[in-house]
This record gives structure tokens, sequence and C-alpha cells, in this order.
């Protein structure tokens, strides 16, 4: 993972190239003291993370990550506390106080690693059930095996995902989700909803030839008789 340190202070991002050197996975390709050159870096580097002071001359940290909101990951490394609202706000991947504390920093680079590792689901690659997927909803961010997702539920332009006892909202239609999916495993049972067939608790005849599934969790989701043929034929009922 290539990263930037964005420090006015020379000799705190020594400090945290330091911390940072124990890890194999991180490059640090740039270093920059205000806002202004760290933009430039950003936009020609390229980097997956950037460390980032919040005060400094000039421009501010949380004014830099909203000139370049989702181009890269944010953490925040500022000696004040009371930036941490508005730096979840924009965003921000994570906040770390000074001195940074070793323990701290290594929560947040695993973070990153499984971030870095695991698929999006707002991206276009096909998907398998094995596959660990990233899932962000505001400030909340999730790692979850798509296996153990059990319903996907559009809502306008907007996919709610369930799994376990979290359900957050992605920016993504169902039809461009369905597309990635394994059909053998997620059934598109209406044009709102496409569940998981391993979390089928029971199944049972409903109006007009359709059918009225219920899941493991109790939630049930109805079937037009069109639907209930194709999911008749895949399970062989």
């Amino acid at each position: 993972m290539k990263v930037i340190l964005i420090d006015d202070e020379r000799l705190a991002r020594q400090e945290l190239k330091s911390l940072l050197s124990a890890y194999k996975e991180i490059e640090v390709v740039a270093e920059c003291s205000d806002a202004t050159e760290a933009k430039e870096k950003i936009e020609s580097l390229k980097p997956d993370i950037i460390f980032c002071d919040i005060q400094m001359p000039g421009k501010s940290g949380l004014e830099l990550a909203e000139e370049i909101s989702g181009a890269v990951d944010v953490v925040f490394i500022t000696a004040h506390d009371q930036h941490a609202i508005k730096a979840f706000e924009i965003n921000a991947f994570d906040y770390l106080l000074k001195p940074v504390q070793p323990d701290r920093l290594a929560e947040t680079i695993k973070k990153l690693t499984v971030k870095e590792s695991a698929t999006k689901l707002d991206n276009d690659s096909p998907l398998t059930s094995g596959d660990m997927v990233f899932i962000k909803d505001g400030d909340k961010c999730w790692f979850v095996r798509l296996s153990d997702i059990r319903l996907f539920e559009s809502e306008g332009n907007y996919v709610r995902v369930y799994f376990e006892n979290f359900k957050p909202l992605i920016l993504r239609s169902l039809n461009s989700l369905e597309t990635r999916l394994d059909e053998k495993q997620f059934f598109r049972a209406s044009r709102k909803h496409m569940i998981n067939l391993s979390y089928i608790a029971g199944i049972e005849t409903w109006f007009n030839g359709g059918l009225n599934v219920k899941l493991k969790d109790g939630k049930e989701i109805e079937i037009s008789r069109r639907q209930a043929v194709r999911l008749k034929d895949m399970m062989s009922l």
C-alpha cells in the first residue's frame, strides 16, 4: 500500500515513518509539509492512503480531505480530539491522536490491509461465495464474507445488505449486483429482493402459484409465480 505522510512538523513525520517501517505492506512514497504540496503529490503518485495532520499552515487537513474525497483513504493524525466528529463526517478511515501509540497504529494498519484485500461491492468484478467484500455506509464499514450475506433488498437507488445484525445501505442497483453474483447461491426473488439460498428456512405455496419464502432470521419474501418456477427448478422441489 502506497502511503503519503502529511504534517508540517518534520519530526512528527520522521516518528510516524519510523513506526510504519515495521510494516512490510506499507511503502511511504512521499512526505509533505502542507496541503497544497500534498494535493499535487496525491494526484501524481496516486497513493492508497494518506496519514494527515489536521492543523497546518494554509489549508487544514480537513479541507484537503474534502477536496480529494473518495480518491484515497484518509487517516488523520492530530494532537487534538475535537475534530473527530468532523473527520468522520467526511468519511475519514481512522483518527489517531499524537503521540501515536504503536498498538493503536497496528489496529489501523490491520483494517487497511483487510480493506485492500477485500472486494468492493460498488465495483464491477465478479464475486464468489468465499470472497470478502468491503461495505461502507456513512462513517461505518464492514468486511464481510459474501456467503454470510443473507439478503439484498432494493430501496430506490440503494440496496440494503443484510448480514448478522446489520443492514447497511450501499449506493448500488440490485440489477448491477445480480450480474456479479453466483446465481447458484443468490436468487433474484423479485424486483426488490435477492436472497441467499443457504438462508432459506422454509417455503410455502402462496397466491396465484407463487411462493412465500421464510429466511432463517424470520424475514419473509414473496416470490411471483414466474420466479417460483425457476426456484423450484433450481432447488429440485
